[in-house]
């Protein structure tokens, strides 16, 4: 009697393990693809309260912080026009979620429509309850499917 009290005590502690991992997982990729949206919305207020203030962005052509990045989504000097979601996986490190992006990026940079398939890395720290994006970094794939 009591290795199987002991048994569902363990069952039901995985299942609720799981559950709140899953439910994790689900409440930051979809904080991710709502910055995708407000990307190509150019919804630099959604941004500026997502974006921590020391976070780094990493793009194929340089890396820079918030201030900068902010300003050139508001700009248009990047315009992150469609992000076509391929794979998501999010792995959580105490207060820090990592999540990759597989991702085909349809973007206007310099007046330029380019479509580039990329692994994207982004980096949340929750403080104070809140998710803050710390780092957005962005590798360019040899082929879209890789």
């Amino acid at each position: 009697m009591k290795s199987t009290i002991l048994g569902l005590l363990f069952i039901f502690a995985c299942a609720q393990t799981f559950s709140q991992n899953a439910a994790g997982d689900q409440e930051i990729i979809t904080l991710s693809k709502d910055k995708w949206q407000w990307m190509s919305d150019k919804n630099v207020d959604a941004l500026t309260k997502l974006f921590h203030e020391k976070a780094v962005f990493v793009h194929m052509g340089g890396s820079w912080g918030t201030e900068q990045e902010l300003n050139i989504i508001k700009s248009g000097g990047i315009w992150y026009k469609k992000a076509d979601i391929h794979e998501v996986s999010v792995k959580f490190i105490d207060n820090t979620a990592i999540l990759l992006n597989r991702i085909t990026l349809l973007a206007v940079v310099g007046g330029n429509e380019v479509t580039n398939p990329f692994m994207v890395t982004e980096v949340y720290v929750k403080e104070k309850g809140v998710w803050k994006l710390g780092s957005l970094s962005f590798t360019k794939l040899m082929t879209p499917g890789s």
